[in-house]
């Protein structure tokens, strides 16, 4: 099941700054080098409603689910309303653990509460880019369907 989470930070930061967004950018790639799967990581100015909702949205705006094996991941951070969500495609959703989801939101939740948003956030790229290796390994011809920059909410 695709879930949400909300965390407390006292003070959350407004911007990752270049070298946290580097930082998170490499732990996409390195996540994905093994796997014909897709991880993007949406952080959000603010997000007044459910989290999930909203990274659903933002799934389907940036066209995620067009991606060849529908095992495309959205991780949606909104550090400024203390609220995460992660949207998994059919593909992925279909052979993760009803529980990873939740266990994944809780591998970051240390790391936002220290207000170490960047590092939540490439704890849980790595723990998705695991079960999308173990489930959709690289392939000879395989292409980077979706960019690995961070998209950040103007």
């Amino acid at each position: 099941m695709r879930q949400r989470y909300s965390f407390d930070v006292p003070n959350p930061p407004v911007m990752l700054s270049k070298e946290e967004l580097q930082q998170i950018t490499e732990s996409i790639r390195s996540a994905e080098r093994n796997t014909s799967g897709e991880i993007r990581v949406y952080v959000a100015r603010q997000c007044k409603g459910d989290p999930l909702e909203a990274a659903y949205h933002k799934f389907t705006r940036l066209k995620m689910e067009a991606t060849e094996q529908r095992n495309g991941v959205l991780l949606y951070i909104s550090p400024a309303d203390h609220k995460a969500a992660i949207w998994g495609d059919r593909g992925i959703h279909d052979v993760a653990r009803s529980d990873f989801w939740d266990k994944v939101l809780a591998e970051m939740l240390p790391f936002f509460r220290e207000g170490r948003i960047a590092d939540g956030i490439c704890r849980g790229v790595g723990s998705i880019g695991e079960l999308i290796r173990s489930q959709y390994p690289v392939s000879e011809n395989d292409i980077n369907e979706l960019s690995d920059d961070v998209i950040l909410e103007e």
